[in-house]
């Protein structure tokens, strides 16, 4: 009988993007794909924006990489005031031209629901 194999993950010649998000990049083994895009999905409250803030605040801080958040529903005001209270000074990052935070805003008129 033969033994059975490890279930390690190939390796991967991918290069990562480090986040700077404590605990995540071990379990993706260093981070996001350099320059490709990624998807972050969830319900409502499972801390999507959150983890794209940190993403951010952590490139800009750790690693110099100025970054863009765009939000649909929460004003950059209200994101900034929620974010301090995880000790995140967007407003800081935003007048050392590091952040920018941007607020696109799309009437419910304008949205056609289709399939």
């Amino acid at each position: 009988m033969s033994k059975p194999r490890s279930r390690r993950p190939p390796s991967s010649s991918l290069e990562k993007c480090p986040s700077g998000i404590r605990g995540f990049d071990q379990i993706t083994a260093g981070g996001l794909p350099r320059g490709r895009p990624s998807l972050v999905c969830g319900g409502p409250g499972t801390g999507k924006t959150l983890f794209g803030i940190e993403f951010l605040v952590r490139g800009a801080i750790n690693y110099g990489e100025p970054g863009v958040l765009i939000s649909f529903e929460e004003r950059p005001s209200d994101l900034a005031a929620n974010s301090a209270s995880l000790g995140f000074k967007l407003d800081r990052l935003v007048a050392r031209k590091k952040l920018v935070l941007e607020q696109i805003l799309v009437e419910r008129a304008a949205i056609v629901e289709t399939g």
